[in-house]
């Protein structure tokens, strides 16, 4: 295999491009050139100021498939994992359209792609370029919907126009008026009411956020009108909607800089609209901010659902209904955990299936493991899963940005 140092040199690049590390101020001391640290660095103490964590950049270019260890991943008995595409750089978020077509977002670059079977062979084409991060995308109805960092704009039948793509109508804009430096690019979902459910993040590590960030927020697309869902949410990067009570469910990233094992990455369920879950006062719903927290209780904010554990980044997340898998895998979700890089000891690195009983409770067991190579290594992993997509024959894809790749997950009896 060859090297992708030059790769990651160029993905550091493409990171500071995009805006994905600006600088914002911070609350350990500035370095000694006077500049304020990047934003990833925000809220270290100053005993943290030496240390050598820092986040993993995608190969921006990609990797072909067939440099990739492939046969080092593992699912349970009875389930098969391939390469399902390669060559879809920085593959964030996925979305089906109405004739089988998936489209695929990223996050650091600036374009959507559409996958499609052509003569039974698998080609991938750029449909729209010069966004801006446009990490979140939903298909509804003939409908491409994308979240780019200040605006969710709709592609009405782009599925017949890949060659040829319609003009973006705004949905709803002016949703980054600060242009904020950290955590601005989106999820998105479309909901059981038509509407638009996306997250705008806390805009660093650990802040006081404006009234419209670190929130989940929905959006009618007929009127452009918004709604906060929820409240004290740092940084929301998927949800879904269960799918017999309807509720809305949604992972969250919890802050960096405490320690290896604390705060907890989230799950959340939103049971009413107005629910807050804590931050930057409260985190994981019993763990008080060392910064925000001094005059505030964990009891007055929502708890929730469950903790995923410490910093593993969790991302895109969807219920199954499919009818491919076994029985029991029915109405579980599926979490793609990114992996963490703020902890000594690396973990996630995997996609993890979640069980809910109808009590709320969760019961957490890797499906898809493989990608972490060495826990303390820099980096640990070959690859990073973000986000989920169930197909119509009820197997499951997943989107690696780390190599431009989308996995296949089938079962067979």
């Amino acid at each position: 295999m060859r090297s992708s140092a030059p790769l990651v040199a160029i993905a550091w690049l493409g990171l500071l491009a995009a805006g994905a590390l600006q600088a914002q101020p911070a609350a350990s001391p500035a370095p000694s050139d006077g500049k304020p640290p990047p934003s990833w660095q925000q809220g270290r103490s100053a005993a943290q100021e030496k240390s050598p964590l820092h986040p993993f950049a995608p190969i921006l270019t990609g990797r072909p498939a067939s440099e990739l260890p492939v046969d080092k991943l593992k699912v349970p008995p009875g389930f098969k994992v391939d390469v399902w595409a390669d060559g879809v750089p920085e593959a964030r978020s996925l979305a089906l359209g109405d004739k089988g077509t998936v489209f695929a977002s990223n996050r650091n670059l600036t374009d959507v792609y559409a996958i499609t079977d052509r003569g039974g062979k698998r080609e991938v084409k750029k449909v729209l370029s010069g966004l801006k991060s446009p990490n979140g995308i939903v298909f509804s109805k003939g409908t491409l919907y994308v979240a780019e960092r200040h605006r969710i704009t709709r592609y009405d039948g782009i599925e017949d126009r890949l060659d040829n793509p319609p003009e973006a109508k705004v949905v709803v804009d002016n949703l980054d008026p600060t242009n904020q430096p950290g955590h601005f690019w989106k999820y998105l979902a479309m909901g059981p009411d038509n509407k638009l459910y996306f997250n705008i993040g806390a805009p660093g590590n650990i802040v006081m956020p404006s009234y419209m960030q670190a929130t989940v927020m929905r959006v009618d697309p007929r009127t452009g009108t918004l709604e906060t869902v929820a409240s004290g949410v740092r940084n929301s990067v998927g949800m879904d909607f269960h799918p017999k009570t309807k509720e809305l469910w949604f992972t969250n990233h919890a802050r960096d800089w405490v320690d290896d094992d604390t705060p907890a990455d989230t799950l959340h369920r939103v049971s009413r609209k107005g629910m807050h879950f804590g931050y930057p006062f409260c985190h994981q719903g019993d763990f008080t901010d060392p910064e925000f927290g001094g005059n505030r209780s964990c009891a007055e904010f929502d708890k929730p659902a469950a903790k995923l554990g410490s910093h593993i980044a969790p991302l895109g997340m969807r219920f199954y209904t499919g009818g491919m898998f076994p029985a029991d895998y029915r109405d579980n979700i599926f979490i793609a955990m990114h992996g963490s890089w703020n902890r000594t000891t690396k973990q996630g690195y995997n996609v993890m299936r979640v069980q809910v009983d109808g009590k709320g409770g969760v019961k957490m067991t890797p499906f898809l493991e493989g990608f972490l190579q060495d826990a303390k290594a820099d980096p640990p992993m070959w690859g990073r899963p973000v986000d989920v997509l169930q197909m119509r024959d009820g197997s499951l894809l997943v989107s690696d940005d780390y190599n431009g790749v989308i996995y296949r997950i089938s079962y067979a009896k």
